[in-house]
């Protein structure tokens, strides 16, 4: 049983070693990839450009696409890399750089989509007050304060995953490199880890009670609702939200509370997709095309060009 170094490789073991399954997720991870490149892109430039989404709704909407940006990159393209090239490894370093802005950009997303929360919750349940109690500076601090979190959170992960020596076969079980897995090639129990994690947890579920808590101020506001019109966009905009937010921590929640199995699990890999890929994916979809704002804005730039 060897330590691993500095110059140490993992090998990242993905869905399969079958050279066929190998090119369909590339091709498959390569079109999602691109989808949400575009859509993300798409709503970053609509809300800098255009000056009638210069709102606080669309200024966190612009952050929280250009976190979903970072975070799938962080690791379908090496994924994807990996299974063209039939080559699936990673050194330790672009190990560490993962685990560390993997839990950088996702913590931050948390706290940002808790913050979209209280957002949605000012504007329909204290609509006089929005203007005041949503001013440029809060907003910019509540941001700042999204990053600050996640990077103390990225720190703790990363230097107690790593705090200890790992043994064994170098095979992460995953298409990325995930704490779970790491923690599986331990030499010993890593006491520091799993109270980082059971912090994590606690917090993220603090997080989810708030934006529920949220979200039924915000629907017992909406049913009083006389106008019908009113009811429905107020429906629209935050049940997507809450949709989004579900998947994202309920997914994760599965990955870091489950005891790992003994032998590879392919439920693993699918649930992984569920916090890395998937919300980067939706969160344009969900945003774009059930948005008249983003629609309009979409249309008139794409008329101004003709």
């Amino acid at each position: 049983m060897d330590n691993f170094t500095s110059e140490s490789t993992f090998f990242l073991m993905g869905f399969s070693d079958v050279r066929e399954i190998q090119i369909l997720h590339a091709v498959l991870f390569l079109l999602t990839y691109l989808a949400a490149l575009l859509g993300n892109l798409l709503i970053i430039t609509l809300t800098t450009k255009d000056h009638r989404l210069h709102t606080p709704m669309y200024f966190f909407l612009k952050n929280l696409s250009f976190l979903d940006l970072c975070l799938i990159s962080i690791t379908v393209p090496k994924s994807i890399m990996n299974s063209l090239m039939n080559h699936n490894t990673i050194s330790f370093l672009g190990c560490v750089s993962q685990i560390f802005f993997f839990f950088l950009l996702a913590s931050t997303e948390v706290a940002l989509l808790t913050v979209m929360s209280y957002d949605r919750y000012v504007a329909i349940c204290h609509p006089l007050r929005y203007d005041i109690i949503m001013g440029h500076g809060a907003c910019v601090q509540m941001v700042t304060t999204s990053w600050v979190s996640g990077g103390l959170n990225a720190i703790l992960h990363t230097a107690s995953t790593f705090s200890i020596p790992m043994c064994g076969p170098p095979e992460i079980h995953q298409f990325f490199c995930d704490v779970p897995q790491l923690l599986s090639l331990a030499c010993s129990y890593n006491i520091g880890e799993l109270v980082v994690i059971g912090l994590s947890l606690v917090l993220d579920f603090g997080c989810f009670v708030f934006i529920d808590i949220s979200y039924i101020y915000i629907f017992s506001t909406v049913l009083r609702m006389p106008s019908k019109e009113g009811r429905h966009k107020a429906i629209s905009t935050c049940l997507p939200h809450l949709l989004v937010v579900t998947l994202f921590l309920s997914s994760g929640f599965f990955a870091y509370l489950h005891p790992l199995p003994k032998s590879p699990s392919l439920l693993d890999l699918l649930i992984s997709v569920f916090y890395t890929v998937v919300p980067p994916t939706m969160n344009p979809l969900i945003y774009s095309l059930r948005n008249k704002d983003i629609k309009m804005g979409s249309s008139t730039k794409y008329l101004k060009k003709s």
